[in-house]
């Protein structure tokens, strides 16, 4: 029922989300941990600023990012002025988008992860002498694990499931920027259902799949904690 441009978005879509929730996850640690902690009066836009995906229409985001990388954009005409190419209708460009489009899928989850930690102890560990390099690693991440298996599989998934975003900054080039959601679609313009069904049905499975794991080893996570 699949063809190989079928397979090659397959691939496509799986590198582009393993790629941006790696570096969702490197940018969302810190800002996570910076929005749990502080008492800044910018705390609040910039909660704003990173849940606007959740309520921006995909293509609104899709079309300023789209002006933004393009040879006429500020990165975009960045990029060509140091001898590179345009990052519009590029693999590169759909990673950026994604990032900015699956942001609060990480933050959030991380955030409310690190506020729950509280402050005692971090307190403690700060008067045995702990450093809060130290501080961070071996007492918030550890005890906010759910928090990042959380943010990593919502991360992950979503990215999977873009589709104005990511057709918009790459548009449709087998290869290079077509993934799974633009196939899908491609299908059903052409009245293929069955392809339809067996891409939209595999990734139905596959986010079910994800989501209860999460939930079963957060619960896992919640019963052993002592």
């Amino acid at each position: 029922m699949l063809s190989e441009a079928d397979f090659i978005a397959l691939w496509t879509t799986l590198k582009l989300a393993t790629v941006a929730t790696l570096i969702l996850l490197c940018i969302g640690t810190p800002l996570a941990w910076w929005l749990a902690q502080t008492r800044s009066r910018l705390k609040a836009p910039c909660e704003a600023i990173i849940a606007l995906p959740l309520v921006l229409p995909p293509t609104v985001l899709g079309f300023y990012l789209l002006i933004a990388l393009g040879p006429a954009g500020p990165v975009g005409g960045l990029m060509q002025r140091l001898g590179g190419e345009p990052l519009a209708f590029t693999f590169t460009g759909l990673v950026i988008g994604s990032v900015f489009y699956s942001l609060p899928f990480v933050v959030q989850p991380l955030q409310t992860a690190f506020a729950s930690i509280g402050t005692r102890s971090l307190e403690v560990a700060a008067t045995l002498g702990a450093s809060p390099f130290d501080r961070f690693f071996t007492i918030a991440v550890p005890l906010a694990r759910p928090g990042f298996l959380t943010a990593t599989v919502l991360g992950f998934a979503h990215t999977i499931g873009e589709f104005g975003v990511v057709l918009m900054i790459g548009g449709n080039i087998p290869g290079a920027t077509r993934v799974l959601s633009i196939a899908i679609y491609d299908h059903v313009e052409a009245v293929d259902y069955a392809s339809a069904h067996w891409l939209a049905g595999g990734l139905l499975i596959l986010s079910f799949s994800l989501l209860l794991g999460v939930y079963s080893l957060n619960r896992h996570i919640a019963v052993i904690r002592p």
